[in-house]
């Protein structure tokens, strides 16, 4: 039985881990639940799961959660902030961290949850590009286990199973193309915000779904994978796959090519990730290889041109450092800001390249250590933070 606290329960991955537990409650017990400010969907959850403590990160969110759940009768702690999070992360008797907040918010908890001997599985692509290079050596030095959620990582993650590291040549990470796929960068200056919450194959919050329209979700995708699966950013392709069936593929040294298929749904790579290193019951739709959309799968190279984000993501993964924390940071306000419409579409381009761009040359003399990668977060908000001002009408 895992027992788990899950970070970021709220959100999309939050909710589906709770379906998995929902579907086996004997194989699982929920110790935790974080939320950013969402209490009326946590509350709904706690009454159902019962966890030991709750956090919410808005202070008078959590006040007022607590007082809905003494009215009902329900003694549990509830914290809030950072604090709240970390605490969550690390309780005794938690043995598997789930780590579904969105952002680069969601790197503390999880180091913290690794410093105290937590498994991971992880949804969350910004730790492992802003921390990867502080996190992986952790999970190895403490003996415990990073265990991918992420669709893309999940698929390369079996792929692997029983194959020899030093046998992988090449990983090839799909994407649906995200609803522009086929723009040219002329067609992309007149795009919506509607246009671009429009996905046409997942259903995504709207950071992550913004970051699959500029295609920065596979840029952070690609150095995520490097820190993973140790193997170097240009040993890795986008492969546009608009059908999402294949949801990733390796490579080998001679020649072979694994993929993992299924339809898109992220409830089995939730699960693979939990059972690990048993496999759990079937609780999605089986994949039928005879469906009408298996007639027709297609592949195309990723138009980094059109798509640069994805471009400046394989140059900070080649040169490490606190460069791509840079990146993912600015990357956050722009896409925030575009959100909140203060910019326009290929402003979130705009926005990250030039804030790494000024930030590179100082941050080259730091080292890294996680005290220098949150501050790094912090001064390139700043950074990207004024360049937006600089451009609301």
């Amino acid at each position: 039985m895992r027992r788990l606290s899950i970070l970021g329960s709220t959100g999309s991955i939050g909710k589906q881990t709770l379906e998995v537990v929902r579907k086996a409650p004997g194989d699982f017990t929920v110790e935790s639940l974080t939320c950013g400010s969402d209490i009326d969907t946590i509350f709904d959850q706690i009454k159902e799961f019962r966890p030991k403590v709750c956090s919410v990160v808005n202070e008078s969110k959590a006040l007022e959660l607590a007082s809905r759940l003494k009215a009902e009768g329900i003694d549990i702690e509830v914290l809030t902030g950072e604090e709240g999070n970390i605490t969550c992360a690390t309780l005794d008797s938690c043995d598997t961290v789930v780590g579904a907040i969105v952002g680069f918010a969601g790197l503390v908890p999880v180091y913290h949850a690794v410093l105290s001997g937590k498994d991971i599985a992880l949804a969350n692509k910004e730790t492992l590009v802003a921390g990867g290079d502080v996190i992986m050596p952790l999970i190895r030095e403490k003996g415990v286990a990073m265990l991918p959620i992420d669709s893309e990582h999940s698929a390369i993650w079996q792929c692997l199973k029983g194959e020899k590291r030093e046998d992988l040549d090449r990983i090839l990470i799909t994407a649906s193309g995200g609803p522009f796929r086929g723009m040219t960068r002329a067609q992309l200056e007149n795009v919506t915000l509607q246009d671009a919450l429009h996905h046409p194959t997942w259903n995504m919050g709207g950071k992550i779904t913004i970051d699959s329209a500029t295609m920065m979700n596979k840029g952070l995708e690609i150095i995520e994978a490097h820190h993973l699966y140790g193997i170097d950013c240009d040993k890795i392709d986008v492969v546009v796959h608009p059908q999402s069936i294949i949801h990733s593929m390796i490579r080998l040294k001679d020649g072979s090519v694994l993929a993992q298929m299924g339809k898109p749904s992220m409830v089995l790579p939730i699960e693979v990730a939990l059972y690990y290193p048993d496999r759990g019951p079937s609780i999605v739709t089986e994949f039928d290889p005879f469906d009408a959309a298996m007639n027709n799968l297609t592949f195309e190279p990723c138009d980094t041109e059109v798509f640069r984000l994805v471009k400046l993501a394989y140059e900070a993964g080649r040169k490490g450092g606190l460069l791509p924390t840079v990146m993912n940071a600015a990357n956050e306000s722009a896409v925030m800001a575009y959100l909140a419409g203060n910019i326009n579409f290929l402003g979130i381009e705009e926005i990250v390249f030039e804030t790494v761009e000024k930030m590179e040359s100082d941050i080259s003399r730091l080292d890294l250590t996680i005290d220098n990668i949150c501050q790094t977060d912090k001064d390139a908000r700043i950074y990207a933070d004024e360049l937006i001002k600089g451009k609301i009408k």
